[in-house]
């Protein structure tokens, strides 16, 4: 075996030692959310596909049906943090990766030293703005949502095939975008029904249109969570 190919093969084995440790910090985390009765959502989308706005947007529209937390995963700053606070948040907590292109597990435990789990029906997870390193590291999520916006073209399902296929939701935002972007939805939907049956949900976070049941949809989960043993 050559150097190059034993260098190649000392690399897969961190790399799956590092998933191993992240899944085993999960899994607590899911014990935990489950004990406290907290829906978690993971949000994964590129930069600009309006995460922020979609979970602003949310907080508003569930106003009083249910007190939503929020973890903002960034390079750096806090205007995300900020934003959500100013819509409703109930709790919003900035996680500055410093450079990492996706949240960990054990940045999610950190965060939640600053969040008080038994105040919450549901904890929005944004993820850094990427649609490949996330798709890999579990959170202790609940469930993983998939958002891409109308002005990113509709390609997307076909360039980043494998984060459509693992989500348990896709979110099409922006769609008051579509005549002006050649977006092509019948192409669109056709490409993420190839790669899974998951709910898909039109929205457009500037005029409101389609958030409604994008709410249901978080509301029945918080049900389902506060109801399991």
């Amino acid at each position: 075996m050559s150097g190059g190919e034993a260098h190649r093969v000392k690399v897969v084995k961190v790399l799956q030692s590092a998933l191993a440790g992240n899944d085993a910090v999960a899994e607590s985390l899911r014990r935990r959310f489950r004990a406290a009765g907290v829906f978690v959502v993971n949000v994964i989308g590129s930069p600009g596909a309006g995460k922020t706005s979609l979970i602003a947007r949310t907080i508003e529209r569930l106003r009083g049906r249910a007190r939503v937390g929020v973890l903002e995963g960034d390079i750096a700053g806090s205007l995300d943090a900020e934003r959500v606070l100013e819509a409703g948040a109930h709790d919003a907590v900035q996680i500055n990766t410093g450079g990492q292109c996706h949240l960990d597990a054990s940045m999610v435990e950190q965060a939640l030293h600053q969040i008080n789990l038994e105040n919450l029906d549901l904890l929005l997870i944004e993820n850094v703005g990427n649609l490949i390193c996330p798709t890999h590291w579990d959170l202790g999520e609940d469930l993983t949502v998939c958002l891409v916006s109308a002005a990113e073209g509709h390609d997307k399902p076909r360039k980043y095939p494998e984060i459509f296929a693992k989500s348990d939701a896709v979110v099409l935002n922006k769609i008051d975008l579509m005549g002006l972007s050649g977006f092509d939805r019948p192409e669109f939907v056709r490409h993420v029904r190839a790669l899974t049956e998951a709910p898909l949900f039109e929205v457009s976070c500037r005029t409101g249109e389609g958030v409604a049941e994008w709410g249901a949809w978080l509301l029945r989960g918080c049900e389902k969570a506060n109801t399991s043993p």
